[in-house]
């Protein structure tokens, strides 16, 4: 079981590469701001199940679901430090994705301090970062690793660019794999075969 904090594109498309390989993949929107389950509700296409259990208990509710799913991915807030411990608890891997900024590299922080408290009494817990949104050819997209290196937590190679084909599908319902932009596509696929090594 994954979760990730903050940013939805990156689990839409880690949800939708894992059902086309035929996993039974729960989407679990944990964010009260409700944008996967919103995004959910424009879709025709139902490969996977997506539900909203924005709550400081999620931790608990997960149990009873990890035998009807090959896979839970859970989209958390940016924010909402009881509904994040909840979600760390239930978690087996934490990613969490970094667009390139000097705020969110406090935000991550931020999650990272949460993460080494579950640590102490789930020592088997692991902890990712995933760049998310980086702008090619721009210092800061050039040199985020590098800001990254002070957190001391794995960045994943498998990043995601700033482009259009994520924010188009994120409004009509749709995944980048239906969207056809091949740089998406291989963007997402990248990272869930990472993810899937760190597992």
């Amino acid at each position: 079981m994954s979760s990730c904090f903050g940013k939805t594109n990156p689990l839409r498309g880690n949800s939708a590469e894992l059902a086309r390989k035929k996993r039974r993949v729960l989407l679990i929107d944990a964010d009260p701001q409700g944008s996967a389950l919103a995004w959910s509700n424009c879709r025709e296409d139902a490969r996977f199940t997506v539900v909203g259990l924005p709550k400081a208990t999620l931790h608990k509710e997960v149990e009873s679901l990890k035998t009807d799913y090959d896979d839970i991915i859970i989209d958390g807030p940016p924010r909402a430090a009881e509904i994040l411990k909840s979600i760390v608890l239930a978690a087996d891997l934490v990613v969490i994705p970094f667009q390139p900024s000097p705020f969110d590299v406090w935000e991550a922080a931020k999650t990272v301090d949460i993460v080494r408290e579950a640590q102490v009494f789930k020592p088997d817990l692991g902890c990712v970062i995933a760049i998310n949104r980086r702008i090619a050819k721009t210092a800061i997209g050039r040199d985020v690793r590098q800001a990254l290196a002070e957190l001391e937590i794995p960045v994943l190679n498998a990043d995601f660019g700033q482009r259009v084909a994520f924010a188009e599908s994120a409004s009509t319902g749709e995944t980048v794999h239906q969207s056809g932009n091949p740089k998406a596509i291989a963007e997402v696929k990248g990272f869930v075969t990472e993810l899937r090594r760190k597992r």
